[in-house]
């Protein structure tokens, strides 16, 4: 039993304390920065993606260098990397969750009755909103069609849900959007 305990401590102690705080910080960075660039790219904000790719990659090449320099002495280090890396994905997207960047289409559909005043009192908050008559299961509806920015899309969600708490409410990312009449005092953040 003994000397099974001093195995596991010697697995654990192989690297110092400093190295494995570095690995697992400069990992779960680097990741971060890497799943925030996938999706800026992914959503169209490739300028913005291609200058975190360098700073990834740097960090990368240092992480990496640290982890297989003598992993086969400290296994350890390949377990705090691992660790480093999930902690990484986590984090970069609840950072690119806070910014909300890009735009979003968003779909209601709602009682016809409801629709006018509905889409009034939204476009009067300063919405784009197209609308189109629609027929459901049981009454004719309209699709209200919303495009905004990510960022504020609770607020607008919220706000059909207080005027017609029964509508159904569809959100897509929008990666191009062209012409319309958004204004440049309106214009979408991209």
């Amino acid at each position: 039993m003994e000397q099974i305990i001093e195995q596991i401590l010697g697995f654990l102690t192989a690297a110092s304390a400093l190295e494995l705080i570095f690995i697992l910080l400069a990992k779960s960075i680097e990741v971060s920065i890497a799943t925030i660039r996938s999706i800026l790219i992914n959503k169209g904000f490739r300028r913005h993606g291609t200058m975190l790719s360098f700073v990834e990659v740097l960090l990368w090449t240092f992480v990496a260098t640290r982890v297989i320099t003598g992993f086969a002495e400290a296994p350890v280090k390949g377990i705090v990397y691992s660790i480093g890396f999930s902690i990484g994905i986590y984090l970069g997207s609840r950072i690119e969750g806070a910014f909300a960047m890009g735009r979003v289409l968003i779909q209601s559909i709602v009682l016809k009755e409801r629709a006018d005043s509905i889409t009034e009192y939204l476009r009067q908050k300063g919405y784009v909103v197209t609308t189109m008559n629609a027929q459901g299961r049981d009454s004719e509806k309209k699709v209200l069609m919303i495009f905004a920015n990510r960022k504020g899309k609770e607020e607008i969600i919220a706000e059909i849900k207080q005027l017609d708490e029964s509508a159904m409410i569809i959100t897509n990312d929008v990666s191009t959007l062209r012409g319309g009449t958004i204004t440049a005092s309106r214009k979408l953040l991209k």
